[in-house]
C-alpha cells in the first residue's frame, strides 16, 4: 500500500519528511489498526489531475507499482508532480 500525502505546508525532504512518515504510519495504525499502515509514503505539492481539477488515478496506480508511466499525460495539468511522486520516504 502507497500513500501520496499533500501538505498544507512545503514539502518535507530529509529527516522531517522521515519524521512526519513515522508520525503518519502510527496516526493511521492507531486510529485504522496495523494491516492498513503503508509502506510507502510518498509527499508532493499536489496530485496529479486533469485541467479540470480530476484526480488522475491511473497514473497514481503506475507510480505506486514504481513503473514507468507511458500513458497519454497530455491532459496533466502539471507534468512536474510525477517526479515529486516518484520518490518513496
Amino acid at each position: 500500500m502507497v500513500a501520496f500525502v499533500v501538505l498544507k505546508r512545503a514539502t518535507p525532504e530529509g529527516e522531517e519528511a522521515v519524521a512526519i512518515a513515522k508520525q503518519l504510519r502510527d496516526w493511521i495504525s492507531k486510529e485504522i489498526g496495523p494491516i492498513a499502515k503503508p509502506k510507502e509514503i510518498r509527499f508532493g505539492d499536489n496530485l496529479p489531475k486533469t485541467r479540470s481539477g480530476k484526480i488522475m488515478r491511473r497514473l497514481l496506480r503506475v507510480v505506486a507499482k514504481g513503473e514507468q508511466v507511458t500513458q497519454d499525460v497530455s491532459t496533466l495539468e502539471n507534468p512536474a508532480i510525477l517526479d515529486q511522486l516518484t520518490k518513496p520516504v
